[in-house]
């Protein structure tokens, strides 16, 4: 049996099916073959414009209206992107405008539960995922009579600009929804990340994270899941980070039908 012309001729071939990642991609002399070559030029294009596009932040807000929360755009220090690139440490704290927007905001009620949605690496990741993640996971928070504060857009943000934001209007616990560094196969992989008691300072060991949520990857209802079980612990336990484990696999909220 002749092997087709586009399939490698070895063991590994027939693994290409499982995954996407560039395994077996065959060989023409002594380098990989053309389509090969420009399959891999053509990703990582993608990848850097994720990581320089702009999050429409307009098209978001309209697109989160159906979830009938308060929205707040704030901004972080890095006032460009290539300053957000560059300097990362500015991408953690909120510009004194932004602040003073929230303060006042921290003013009407106390909440339990904040959520952030940030551009961070890959702002195409939250633009077309963050709207389906929230929507799955916020009727079951309102059935459980959560105090649920503002939905704050931030732009320019690293996922520590939550723990600002969270202090600022001193909830107590904010979820963080960011998009992702991307890869060569994955430039819309968003992430959640989730802080009990946030404040500037927090380290990763603090808060928890759910990761590569898109289509290819985590579903909306595996993450949804995931996601309402960490936010109960968390209220439980009161903490996050490496002393709150990831029990889900019986535990189910959402419905995939």
């Amino acid at each position: 049996m002749t092997t087709p012309p586009d399939q490698p001729n070895d063991s590994w071939a027939f693994l290409r099916r499982f995954t996407f990642a560039r395994i077996a991609l065959g060989h023409a002399g002594g380098s990989v073959p053309t389509q090969a070559l420009l399959d891999f030029r053509l990703a990582h294009a993608r990848a850097r414009d994720a990581v320089y596009h702009a999050m429409d932040i307009d098209r978001l807000q309209q697109a989160l209206q159906e979830l009938a929360l308060l929205q707040i755009r704030v901004n972080s220090l890095a006032e460009n992107r290539t300053t957000y690139l560059q300097r990362p440490d500015l991408g953690r704290s909120l510009h004194p405008d932004s602040r003073q927007i929230l303060t006042a905001a921290n003013k009407t009620t106390d909440y339990d539960i904040v959520f952030m949605i940030g551009d961070g690496l890959s702002a195409i990741a939250v633009e077309q995922h963050a709207t389906a993640l929230l929507a799955a996971t916020l009727p079951a928070l309102h059935q459980q009579k959560w105090r649920i504060g503002p939905l704050i857009l931030a732009e320019q943000a690293r996922v520590a600009l939550g723990d600002d934001v969270g202090k600022t209007l001193g909830t107590k616990l904010i979820v963080v929804i960011i998009g992702e560094r991307p890869g060569l196969s994955s430039p819309d992989s968003m992430g959640i990340y989730l802080t009990w008691a946030p404040r500037p300072g927090r380290t990763d060991a603090e808060r928890n994270c759910i990761s590569n949520i898109r289509p290819q990857g985590l579903s909306m209802a595996d993450a949804a899941n995931k996601l309402l079980y960490l936010i109960n612990q968390a209220r439980r336990l009161r903490l996050s980070g490496i002393e709150l484990k990831d029990e889900t696999s019986s535990f189910l909220t959402v419905s995939k039908d």
